[in-house]
């Protein structure tokens, strides 16, 4: 019972997934900005799409911090420093198939008040 609701629920987010990524591309003046969040750790990593390199990272396993709306704000922080020593100040944000809510909005809006802007 409980693998089919997991694989419903992962399906559903693949759907949203390649619904959202095919409306968005980055490049090297606009990266895309894409997060991925397990049930320990937060990741995000600017891409340009053009030549598939990551242009900046922030791992919040490395910084030690866990999946929780105050944690994440800190791993903005520090996205917003490393795209700061790249010098990007705007991205295009993919929030790879998860709803806009809880931590992701939280990254998002830690962002925008760190500066960058969508």
């Amino acid at each position: 019972m409980l693998k089919s609701i997991q694989k419903r629920k992962n399906k559903l987010r693949a759907q949203r997934k390649a619904r959202v990524r095919g409306k968005i591309f980055g490049s090297e003046i606009l990266p895309r900005l894409t997060v991925f969040k397990s049930n320990k750790h937060f990741y995000a990593q600017a891409i340009d799409d053009n030549t598939g390199t990551t242009l900046a990272s922030a791992d919040g396993r490395k910084l030690g911090l866990k999946v929780n709306q105050e944690d994440v704000k800190k791993i903005a922080a520090e996205m917003a420093k490393n795209l700061a020593s790249k010098n990007i100040e705007t991205v295009v944000f993919d929030r790879n198939g998860y709803l806009y809510h809880g931590v992701v909005a939280s990254f998002a809006d830690a962002l925008r008040e760190a500066g960058i802007k969508f």
